[in-house]
């Protein structure tokens, strides 16, 4: 049958001991996995079909179960953490024995009692464990287009390509890193707009509501800003996309549409090196 952990499989009961039942996808396999005898059906024979999903029990040893566990091989799923150590941490997945999440499969630290998102895999050794990398384990064929509104969990950061969002926890999407506004954090739910499906049926979403809905806000954010800077702010059309971000929390574009905005209103003056209350 082949010993594949994770998955859920039908197989028959091809032998029967007072410890449980052996299982095999037929009676002349010879490759068998044990369903302890407190899974076993009462009245259970030979020849029986069980649906049961397999893994390893605390002895590393091959084993079946009638439970059904949070997720399965490759699927996403939040699961709590039951215990943190030196090299992971281990997450109830519904079953006997808890799912290992190495240090390395880390992106943020986790502690105990916080649920995580994450997905299962097998490592070198053949034993379940999870990550918190998501991007390879996520689907792409979502129900969403472009326009429509979306929310999930921000599962990593990087500086060259943006941030990247798990919507509804399991479709692959991403916020480009022109988009990234305010201090985002892995872990935490974002809510935003799809504002391109890829070809490969991934999507770039935005978290800020279209142009013409946030300039209000944007104008005001600058209007507190300056209020709250004796009526001086040192950011200006020269002033890179980065200071612009760090100082207000919006992007450069958004920025100028706002400044452009107010001074048309007569709130301020546009210098050179700075924008100024009138």
């Amino acid at each position: 049958m082949g010993f594949n952990p994770g998955t859920i499989q039908k197989l028959k009961i091809v032998k029967k001991e007072s410890f449980g039942v052996y299982l095999a996808e037929s009676e002349n396999d010879t490759e068998r996995v044990l369903l302890p005898r407190k899974q076993v059906k009462e009245g259970a024979a030979i020849g029986d079909t069980v649906e049961v999903f397999l893994y390893r029990d605390s002895d590393d040893r091959p084993i079946a179960t009638v439970n059904r566990p949070a997720l399965t091989l490759h699927t996403t799923a939040r699961l709590r953490v039951v215990g943190v150590s030196r090299i992971g941490a281990f997450l109830d997945m519904g079953l006997e024995r808890d799912l290992f999440l190495p240090y390395k499969e880390q992106t943020r630290k986790v502690s105990e009692g916080e649920e995580v998102l994450v997905a299962m895999y097998v490592d070198k050794s053949s034993r379940l464990c999870a990550t918190m990398k998501l991007y390879h384990y996520l689907e792409s064929s979502s129900p969403y287009r472009t326009g429509d509104n979306v929310s999930g969990t921000l599962y990593e950061i990087t500086r060259d390509f943006g941030a990247y969002v798990a919507i509804d926890d399991k479709y692959s999407a991403r916020i480009p890193k022109r988009e990234l506004t305010g201090a985002l954090k892995v872990g935490e739910k974002v809510s935003g707009r799809v504002t391109r499906v890829l070809d490969d049926g991934k999507l770039d979403i935005s978290l800020r509501e279209k142009a013409y809905l946030m300039l209000d806000e944007d104008a005001e954010r600058i209007l507190r800003e300056l209020k709250d800077n004796g009526g001086v702010l040192s950011l200006s059309d020269s002033s890179s996309p980065e200071e612009i971000r760090e100082r207000l929390g919006m992007s450069k574009g958004a920025f100028k549409r706002a400044i452009g905005h107010l001074y048309k209103d007569e709130k301020i003056v546009i210098k050179e090196y700075s924008i100024e209350l009138i």
